[in-house]
């Protein structure tokens, strides 16, 4: 099984040709395969460590939904399933590739694992020209049909050789349609996935003016421990209460750029307990995405608290779902069923996520 690593150097820019083509091949650069990689994850208590084995046993009451995974591409999220069976990954936001014409295909996959396992996936989209007034369209269109957020997208990005390059990209937080697309979300109350790279100077600036003029916006910062310092993600989480933090803790504990450790996160994860998600963001910068997973457990297994792990690890992201009310369209589909008075629902307090339950319900009959 073939696997790689991303550096720094890859992040801003000197991968050589080879390395950037593979990368770009892969649509999320990283490892989708999910076969177990026993030589990298430890089975035993070697040196004096839980194994990934040990730690899923103990925390099996704590389930865990993965806010960043991009296997909506080809057979990738097929073949995880195994993977994510047994190490209790119950839920996950899919989609695939970002800012970009691929994206498109990715997000439609997305939607059809999520019509398939709508108990497992929660789709976002990401195939949006975020320079083009022809966007905005695009988001009301999904979100009316049904995703539950938009991103990946790349808001702004000049280190790494794989988003620098992608057509649709913005410049900065407020640059393209994303002032209305923020304007939309706040309407369906829909989160969005940003990256941002550096995570300073003006794409950080931005970031904060968006989050102050739409307050009612729902921003989640990918993989914002990664390349970042834990006062930096404390300052931004202090100072905008719409933000969200996207933790990827496989950065933290096993890419050997960071120089962090997950320790140094615990104080600040107890301080903003209902603002953090945890991600896999599938592996990427890692030997596969099963290390993404076992860092999930070791930050769980750091956090000694139960309540705790269970609220970062599932229950921020599952309010965020479940608050979603029904859209229009949603409504409609329903209207369409002709369900008898006894199994029609309050359509007024419908979310979502409880439309597309009765809709797919109706469409298996």
């Amino acid at each position: 099984m073939g696997v790689f690593l991303i550096t720094r150097e890859l992040f801003q820019g000197k991968a050589n040709n080879e390395n950037t083509k593979v990368i770009e091949q892969s649509a999320s650069a990283v490892n989708q395969t999910g076969e177990s990689l026993s030589n990298e994850i430890p089975t035993d208590d070697q040196n004096g460590e839980k194994s990934l084995e040990q730690l899923v046993k103990q925390y099996d009451d704590i389930p865990i939904f993965d806010a960043h995974n991009h296997n909506a591409g080809g057979e990738r999220y097929r073949k995880m399933m195994e993977t994510w069976d047994k190490n209790s990954i119950e839920r996950i936001v899919l989609f695939g590739a970002v800012s970009s014409p691929d994206a498109v295909v990715t997000d439609k996959i997305a939607w059809e694992a999520y019509l398939d396992h709508p108990d497992r996936f929660i789709p976002f989209f990401s195939g949006v020209n975020l320079l083009e007034e022809s966007g905005l369209q695009t988001v009301k269109d999904n979100l009316e049909k049904g995703y539950f957020g938009i991103g990946e997208i790349a808001a702004a990005s000049t280190y790494s050789p794989i988003l620098t390059k992608v057509p649709w990209k913005t410049a900065h937080p407020m640059d393209g349609i994303l002032p209305q697309i923020y304007e939309l979300c706040a309407q369906y109350q829909a989160p969005l996935l940003l990256h941002i790279d550096p995570l300073d100077g003006l794409p950080i600036s931005k970031l904060k003016e968006a989050l102050m003029q739409y307050p009612d916006t729902t921003i989640i910062l990918a993989h914002a421990n990664a390349y970042n310092t834990p006062g930096n993600v404390e300052n931004l989480l202090e100072e905008h209460p719409n933000l969200y933090v996207d933790f990827f803790a496989g950065f933290t504990a096993y890419n050997a750029d960071s120089t962090n450790k997950l320790d140094d996160f615990i104080p600040i994860i107890k301080k903003y307990p209902n603002r953090i998600l945890l991600s896999t963001d599938s592996g990427f910068g890692l030997n596969s995405e099963l290390q993404a997973i076992d860092a999930i457990y070791r930050l769980i297994d750091l956090l000694n608290d139960r309540v705790l792990a269970k609220q970062i690890a599932y229950d921020n992201l599952d309010a965020l779902i479940a608050r979603q009310p029904a859209t229009a369209t949603q409504l409609k589909a329903i209207e369409e069923l002709k369900l008898t008075e006894a199994q029609l629902p309050n359509l007024e307090s419908l979310s979502k996520l409880e439309a597309a339950k009765i809709i797919n319900a109706g469409r298996d009959k």
